[in-house]
């Protein structure tokens, strides 16, 4: 179940992403660096969103 809300999240989080980037090109390096810190989190800590 976690999974399904999870794989729904991201979509929505690059959508706004992509917006944002668009607007304001100088914020790529930071929406990136958010990213790979979040997904490098969950990666090592997968049971935090329990």
């Amino acid at each position: 179940m976690h999974i399904s809300a999870h794989l729904s999240l991201q979509p929505a989080i690059a959508l706004i992403a992509g917006v944002l980037i668009l607007v304001m090109p100088r914020l790529l390096n930071f929406i990136v660096a958010i990213y790979l810190i979040i997904i490098g989190v969950l990666g090592i800590f997968p049971n935090l969103l329990h």
